[in-house]
Order: C-alpha cells, then sequence, then structure tokens
C-alpha cells in the first residue's frame, strides 16, 4: 500500500490509538477484579491512571519541539508495546499489583501523547477537504478498537481463564496479545505513514514564543464569557457517570452473596464490551443527527435525561439479582443507548464554548477538565460503594443525577448551534 493512500494508515492509525486508552480504562479494572484487588483499590487507584489525559494541554504544545509527530507516533507505539508486555510478565509475581500499576502510568502517558502526535498528524497528513473525508473512517475504527478492548478481549481472557484455570496466566497471555498488536503496529507504521513536508521538530529558538504563546492561550481561556458555569458543567455533569463506570464491571464480576450478579469474565465480554459498547455508538450516531437537525439549545434537555434517568437500571439489577442474560443485556444495552444519546450534547458543548481565536487549543484545555470531572470522583466510588453496598450506592448514582440537572441549567447556548443553518 502507497504512503499516499490515507486508507494505508488511518485505519490502523485510530485502531490503534484506541486500544492502549481502553487498555489503561477499562481493562486494568476488570483485571484487578479478577486477580482479587479490593473496590476501594481499584477505584482509586486506576482513577489515578486518568491524569495524563487531564494535564495533555499542559505538554502537547512542546511534543513537537523534540521530534515530529510521525517520529513520536512510531515511538510511543513501541514504548507502549513494551510497556504492555512488562504488565503480561508482571502478573504473576507476588507484587503485581504496585509493579503492573506504575506500568499502567507509562502506558497512559504514552497514549496521551499518542493522542496528541497522532490527531497532529492526521492534520498535516491530509487536506482540510481530505481530513473531512476520513473523519468518519477514523472515528469508525476507534469504535473497532473499543469493541476490541472491551469486548473481545475480555472475551478471549474469560476463555482462556476457563481452558488454562489459571487467571493470573489468562491475563498475561491477553496482554502478550496486546503488546504483540502494539509492536507490530509500531512497525507497520514505521513504513506507511506518509512523511508531509510540514511535519518538522520545532528549532530550540521558538521555545520561548512557544512558552508565551501557551501562557496567552491558557489566560485566554480562563477570560471566556461564562467560564464558572462552564467549569462546573465540564466538571459535574458526569458525576454519576464518573462513579458508575468505575463499579459496574466490579458490580457484575462480584458474587451474588455480595450484591453482584456473579457473571464470568467471558459474559462481561460480551455484555458490556460488545452490546453496551454497540448501544453506545447507536445513541451517538442518533444524538449526532437530532442536533443536526435542531440544535444542541433544542436537544439539551431530552439528553440531560437521557444521560441519566437509565442509571435506574442498575438499581433494578442491584435488588432483582436476575440470572437471564437476556434481561441483563438489555438494562446495560438501554443504560449505554442513553449515555451515548446524552453525551453527545456534553461534547458539543466543548466545542460550543471552545469557539474562538484559539479553538482547537481551547477544546483541548475543555477535554481536560473532562477527564478530571471523570477522575476525582471515580476515586471515591469504591470506597463509597463498599460503605454502602451496591443497592445504595447506585441509588446514590441517581442522587448525583440532581447535579447533571443542576448544571444544565446554568447554560446558556446559541439556539443555532448545531444545526445546519448555524453551519
Amino acid at each position: 500500500m502507497s504512503k499516499n493512500k490515507p486508507l494505508a494508515w488511518i485505519p490502523t492509525l485510530y485502531f490503534t490509538e484506541g486500544l492502549p486508552y481502553f487498555a489503561v480504562t477499562v481493562i486494568s479494572v476488570i483485571m484487578y477484579k479478577r486477580l482479587g484487588i479490593d473496590n476501594t483499590a481499584i477505584a482509586l487507584y486506576t482513577s489515578w491512571l486518568y491524569l495524563p489525559w487531564v494535564i495533555k494541554p499542559f505538554w502537547s504544545p512542546f511534543v513537537d519541539m523534540l521530534s515530529t509527530r510521525r517520529g513520536w507516533i512510531i515511538t510511543t507505539q513501541l514504548i507502549m508495546g513494551a510497556a504492555l508486555a512488562s504488565i503480561a510478565f508482571l502478573i504473576p509475581i507476588e507484587s503485581f499489583f504496585q509493579w503492573t500499576l506504575c506500568i499502567f502510568w507509562l502506558l497512559a502517558f504514552s497514549s496521551a501523547t499518542h493522542d496528541i502526535a497522532a490527531d497532529g498528524f492526521y492534520m498535516l497528513g491530509l487536506d482540510e477537504q481530505m481530513q473531512s473525508l476520513f473523519s468518519g473512517i477514523r472515528s469508525i475504527f476507534y469504535r473497532i478498537a473499543t469493541i476490541f478492548g472491551q469486548g473481545v478481549l475480555i472475551i478471549l481472557a474469560g476463555k482462556l481463564e476457563t481452558h488454562t484455570g489459571n487467571i493470573a496466566l489468562a491475563w498475561s497471555i491477553t496482554f502478550v496479545i496486546l503488546a504483540a498488536i502494539l509492536f507490530c503496529m509500531g512497525f507497520y507504521h514505521s513504513y506507511a505513514l506518509p512523511t508531509p513536508k510540514t511535519d518538522i521538530a520545532r528549532n530550540t529558538s521558538s521555545v520561548k514564543e512557544a512558552f508565551n504563546n501557551f501562557i496567552e492561550i491558557i489566560s485566554s481561556y480562563f477570560k471566556k464569557p461564562g467560564i464558572v458555569c462552564a467549569l462546573l458543567f465540564m466538571l459535574l455533569f458526569r458525576l454519576p457517570e464518573a462513579q458508575l463506570v468505575k463499579m459496574i464491571n466490579p458490580f457484575l464480576l462480584d458474587g451474588k452473596e455480595v450484591g453482584g450478579l456473579a457473571l464470568t469474565t467471558e459474559q462481561i465480554g460480551l455484555t458490556y464490551g460488545t452490546i453496551g459498547v454497540i448501544g453506545l455508538i447507536i445513541g451517538g450516531i442518533i444524538g449526532g443527527v437530532c442536533i443536526s437537525i435542531k440544535g444542541l439549545k433544542y436537544w439539551l434537555w431530552p439528553m440531560v435525561m437521557a444521560i441519566s434517568l437509565p442509571d435506574l437500571v442498575y438499581v433494578y439489577l442491584s435488588y432483582a439479582q436476575p440470572e437471564d442474560m437476556i434481561i441483563i443485556n438489555g438494562c446495560i444495552f438501554v443504560e449505554q443507548l442513553g449515555y451515548g444519546f446524552g453525551f453527545t450534547a456534553y461534547m458539543l458543548y466543548l466545542i460550543y464554548f471552545s469557539r474562538g481565536e484559539y479553538a482547537t487549543a481551547h477544546y483541548a484545555i475543555s477535554t481536560a477538565f473532562m477527564a478530571l470531572g471523570m477522575m476525582l470522583p471515580g476515586m471515591v466510588s469504591g470506597y463509597i460503594q463498599e460503605a454502602i453496598g451496591y443497592k445504595y450506592f447506585f441509588v446514590w448514582v441517581m442522587v448525583c443525577c440532581l447535579a447533571t440537572f443542576v448544571v444544565s441549567a446554568m447554560l446558556k447556548i446559541d439556539p443555532k448551534f448545531g444545526t445546519k443553518q448555524q453551519q
């Protein structure tokens, strides 16, 4: 395949971008739960792994000073492959939790840096028309990575658990496979990625200029009208989800005697990692279509309700503890469908608030606050759940939905934003 053909590298680049992110944020939670780590520790320490995405905007302006974005992509993919391989070999040791967490930190920072380089390279490697043409392709392959990471790999880990009878060995093999994929992608992209003339390392004489520009970008962001309401929205809109997402897989895996549903690892991969992700994707597509017709302001409240009210399915599941997988799959599909639909409003508001002279940089800062809004509540979710049990925890999540409604009511949005008329 020629380097000049975007189909030779865009699908693989964005598939590769998604895999390590889901390894850090989702697969780690399931692995630690299966290896006997308690919910408080899982939620606290895996939530810290969001930090690289929180602080990503603060080092993103300097990434291109040390090397080309193409160089960063290849280097970080190989580093991530090595990190995943290290996790595989550390899982069987006695102090695996501490050591694998350290490697997950390296993986998270490498993944966040890869995101910066890949998104920047996409803009350098394609003209504006081609960027628009391939925007759907990059999104599709990122979603395929979601299903592969949260679904296929988890199902594989579950089958290996059953086949080997050794949970640690099963997860080691799973991470070896992940590592092999990243290594292959790193070597492949060293050939397949084009070499745009504009992808050059910034010379050191421009460092001071870049730093001054960075300070201007940051200060102009916090001078935007409505900054207080916007920050509260970014931090609190997903307060229920930030706690829920850390406890869903432990709840599904835990035995019924402690309030869980006692699903197997393989069932988790199918239920949450595949059926749930399909619901999420469908909800996002519907949300985007709706906003394009009537605008963000028109759909804000339906989307607020869609991202909040379906959380009730977990209250039902925790009290009823059904064994019928059709019921369980249906509940998770509904919740993820609602989340996908409602999350569209959140992402569109970040774009809306970031408009202006530094739109791209301000959007990156907004996504940092989005990550912080997931990180902080997630850290304490395990402690809350273990203190009050799954039933009351999910009731507590529903109470937290009040924050979502309050911060949404504070917003002022142009009725035309997001519509074809506005565009």
